[in-house]
Order: C-alpha cells, then sequence, then structure tokens
C-alpha cells in the first residue's frame, strides 16, 4: 500500500507544478486540462481524480505553491523583527529582506506571474490571497510600526503608507530588467542589498521617520 500511496503523492505534486507553470506562463483561460496532464506526463483523467476539475486544480495550485511561498515570508519577516528592536528602520528593512532574499528566481517569477494574472481577472483565488496572506502581513507590519491595532490603526493614511512600503518592494521585482539595463548591474546579492537600503532608506522619509527628516 505504500508505494501506491506514494505514487498518488508524486502524480499529484507534477500535476500542480506543471499546473503552476503553465497558468503563470499563459492564464486560466489559456491552458487546457490536457496541456497539463500531458506536461505532468499523467493520464487525462488525473485532473479530475485528485483534483475535480480545471478550477479546483487552479485554487488548489494557490493553496498548495502560492500561499506556503507568501507565509514563507511572513515567518522570515516576523522571525526578522522579532531578533531586532523592533524599530520602523529595522521592520521596513525586514520587509525588504524578506521579499528581495530567500527564493529561487524561477519560483519568484511563477509567483509573480500568478499573482498578475489573477489581478487582471481576480476571483476566488484573490479572495484567498487577501484574506490568507495579505492580511496577515499587512498586520503584523502594521502592529510593529503603529503599535497594536484597532480603528486608529486602520486609518486610510496608515495603510497606504504600510502598502507603499510593499509596493516598493513588489514593483522593483517586477522592473528588475529595466533597472538592470539602466544601472549596469547584476541582480545580485549586492545589488538586492542596495535596493534594500534604498527601499529603507525611502521608506523612512516618506513617514517621515528618518533623522534627516526630522
Amino acid at each position: 500500500m505504500e508505494p501506491v500511496s506514494k505514487n498518488h503523492d508524486q502524480t499529484r505534486d507534477r500535476i500542480l507544478d506543471e499546473a503552476e507553470r503553465l497558468f503563470a506562463e499563459q492564464g486560466f483561460d489559456s491552458v487546457s486540462v490536457r496541456q497539463i496532464t500531458t506536461a505532468a506526463e499523467v493520464n487525462l483523467a488525473a485532473v479530475n481524480y485528485h483534483f475535480g476539475n480545471k478550477h479546483n486544480l487552479y485554487l488548489e495550485v494557490f493553496r498548495s505553491r502560492w500561499l506556503p511561498r507568501a507565509a514563507k515570508v511572513r515567518t522570515r519577516l516576523a522571525e526578522m523583527v522579532e531578533a531586532g528592536n523592533g524599530t520602523p528602520e529595522e521592520v521596513i528593512k525586514a520587509v525588504a529582506t524578506s521579499f528581495f532574499s530567500g527564493f529561487d528566481e524561477a519560483e519568484v517569477i511563477r509567483h509573480r506571474q500568478l499573482m498578475a494574472r489573477e489581478m487582471a481577472n481576480p476571483g476566488e483565488a484573490f479572495d484567498l490571497v487577501v484574506k490568507e496572506a495579505m492580511h496577515p502581513i499587512m498586520r503584523l507590519v502594521a502592529e510593529k510600526l503603529y503599535g497594536n491595532l484597532n480603528s486608529d490603526i486602520d486609518s486610510e493614511k496608515k495603510l497606504l503608507s504600510i502598502w507603499s512600503i510593499f509596493s516598493q518592494v513588489l514593483y522593483f521585482q517586477m522592473i528588475r530588467l529595466p533597472v538592470i539595463k539602466m544601472t549596469g548591474r547584476k541582480y545580485d546579492e549586492e545589488f538586492k542589498q542596495v535596493l534594500i537600503d534604498h527601499v529603507t532608506a525611502f521608506s523612512l522619509h516618506g513617514l517621515g521617520l528618518d533623522r534627516e527628516g526630522k
């Protein structure tokens, strides 16, 4: 029975891996079940057997691939913040570091492509991401920057300030090729540190928390 269970898991994982790649590259509507099963080298009926239908498979890609990566970012961010003194500079630097470092390049691309396509045509997966990924990480950063959450912490100005920090990190990841071309730099660990320092300094100034801005 054990080999059957192992094969069962391996088949399911292959389908998820190829489905994630194809959905990221082409989008949900442009990918057929046959394309997925052919790429995964499994029987055409395997998607229905393991997931029920293509829609359920798409949601499972987010549940078992996208959300765990987002959870790693949140965990790493929490660990870095807890290891420091919790100053605004440390919190912002932890946000930038947790997003810029620690992931395989192909993983980052799939992660970003999936979310971009989902945001262009939001559905059930987007709601899942907001609830399971965005809310927890935003709440964590809000608590560290402004204290315990209450009605005041949810003010528009504070929320937009937090989103501005994340937006810089996400945007620098999206436009890395133009940035590389225009700076002449390689997108290596040294340059990532330059970006981390830049986002931190820029955000502190925007929040009015930098020493020079006071």
